[in-house]
């Protein structure tokens, strides 16, 4: 992720201090959370709040803000992890092709038994079907995939 940064013209990156680390525990629990409240639970001005955070967000540690959804609720009530073998050197044009596919959420090029691992979350299981044996298995470099449907999840971000 660091070389990725910086090929984007990101500075490299800093050692982050204990405030640093107490800021973004905070945003990641609430990512709305005011700077008066940021600065007074990690006991510096809100000058000081304002100036770290810009920091984090020009240096790439913060990459955005946004909404933890559960993807039940939102109508997405099928998740599953997908393995893909792919073709060797192939991973930049996979990746692009994944970035389109609806519901895909996560995706990370392993190392191991597979290539390439992807999370995606559906209305139900019809459309997961779908999305792996019409989407997926079309894309010319993928040689195989093998799904790992999803009984229970929960996100592990610290809460505030």
């Amino acid at each position: 992720m660091a070389q990725a940064a910086e090929a984007q013209g990101a500075p490299p990156p800093r050692p982050l201090d204990a405030i640093d680390q107490d800021i973004l525990k905070i945003l990641q629990a609430d990512g709305r959370a005011s700077i008066r409240s940021v600065a007074e639970r990690v006991h510096v001005s809100r000058a000081n709040a304002y100036a770290r955070i810009n920091r984090l967000v020009e240096d790439g540690v913060i990459r955005g803000f946004g909404a933890r959804v559960d993807h039940e609720r939102a109508g997405h009530g099928t998740s599953a992890y997908i393995t893909l073998n792919i073709v060797q050197n192939t991973w930049r044009t996979v990746r692009e092709q994944l970035r389109r596919l609806p519901g895909a959420s996560h995706m990370a090029l392993v190392g191991g038994d597979f290539d390439v691992l992807l999370l995606v979350h559906t209305p139900d299981n019809r459309a997961l079907r779908e999305l792996v044996l019409t989407r997926l298995q079309s894309i010319p470099e993928v040689l195989g995939t093998r799904t790992l449907l999803v009984f229970e999840e929960e996100d592990l971000e610290p809460d505030a």
